[in-house]
């Protein structure tokens, strides 16, 4: 979950995993168990696409998000590609006759278009109640899960065109003292050759990601954090039940 908290509201937002058709995997059907599970007891369901159009993979999605008793809003995301914006109307129209949708929102992540407004639309269909969660509270994650995000997030930055997105993060160690945080964790692969990726020649690129990683928890942690990186190979991790829960992924 993500919590923004503003003058007058309170959003819970609860960012799903795709679904995958097929599951092959282990890792494919938690997936898709966790995105299902996240539909239940929402006041309101965000259906994203991308510009040009629908595609194959949205329809399980749409059929998913059909049987749903909440609004749901069409958000039509990279409206920055198109040179006209009267390029929008075919697809506008060709996603009303899907599914009766509570609104249409073209925006574009990249620049920020229409963001605000898809908010306020979003907070039309809330209901009026006390806060869930303090002011100040931004995630019902841990902080060992906000850690493993973190790197995990470098690790998909550097490697996204070399690695498979079945890479986990598991934190072994965090330990708080008055003046550090002392923060270990293993990045999981399933290859040798994805190993020697991940960490990069002479280790440069494990350093860089570990770098960049520390940045980021101690803004988010407030404490200095000393961080120590592993990389190890799992053969199989990604469709095994038992691997998954070994090496903690979706745990908090």
């Amino acid at each position: 979950m993500g919590i923004k908290n503003s003058v007058d509201a309170q959003i819970v937002y609860i960012d799903t995993p795709g679904l995958h058709v097929d599951a092959k995997r282990a890792i494919d059907r938690y997936m898709n168990r966790a995105a299902r599970g996240s539909l239940e007891g929402v006041d309101c369901v965000v259906l994203m696409i991308s510009a040009p159009g629908w595609v194959a993979a949205d329809q399980p999605i749409l059929d998913l998000v059909r049987d749903q008793n909440c609004p749901v809003i069409l958000v039509i995301n990279k409206i920055d590609t198109f040179k006209e914006r009267q390029q929008l109307l075919p697809l506008i129209e060709q996603s009303s006759e899907k599914m009766s949708f509570a609104e249409i929102v073209p925006v574009s992540a990249l620049t920020g278009e229409n963001i605000a407004d898809l908010e306020k639309s979003i907070l039309g269909y809330l209901p009026e109640q006390p806060p869930l969660f303090p002011a100040d509270q931004i995630t019902d994650g841990s902080d060992k899960f906000v850690a493993a995000e973190l790197l995990r997030e470098q690790v998909f930055r550097h490697t996204r065109q070399e690695v498979p997105y079945a890479v986990a993060v598991s934190v072994e160690q965090f330990e708080r003292t008055p003046k550090l945080l002392r923060i270990g964790a293993v990045i999981w692969v399933e290859k040798e050759s994805q190993k020697g990726i991940i960490i990069g020649r002479a280790g440069d690129r494990l350093k860089k990601m570990g770098r960049l990683a520390r940045e980021r928890m101690q803004d988010y942690f407030e404490s200095k954090v000393h961080l120590e990186l592993w990389v190890k190979v799992r053969a199989g991790w990604a469709d095994s039940e038992v691997l998954l829960r070994s090496i903690q992924y979706g745990d908090e």
